[in-house]
């Protein structure tokens, strides 16, 4: 039977995700317009969503199903 590796990450998921989508910006800014660019264009953007999408599951105000 295999046993899974676990380890603890280091950095928040929130952090890994805004760093990550600030590294996609810039590598889009360095690019000339064009199919390449506008897909970690929206990478980027994507990360940004998941990131404020963490941040609304954790909040305060959700309450768990009844």
């Amino acid at each position: 039977m295999f046993k899974r590796r676990r380890f603890k990450q280091q950095v928040t998921l929130q952090d890994r995700l805004s760093a990550w989508a600030k590294q996609l910006e810039e590598q889009a800014s360095k690019l000339p317009p064009g199919a390449e660019r506008e897909a970690l264009v929206r990478k980027a953007r994507q990360a940004d969503v998941a990131n404020h999408l963490d941040d609304w599951a954790k909040s305060p105000g959700l309450q768990p199903p009844k």
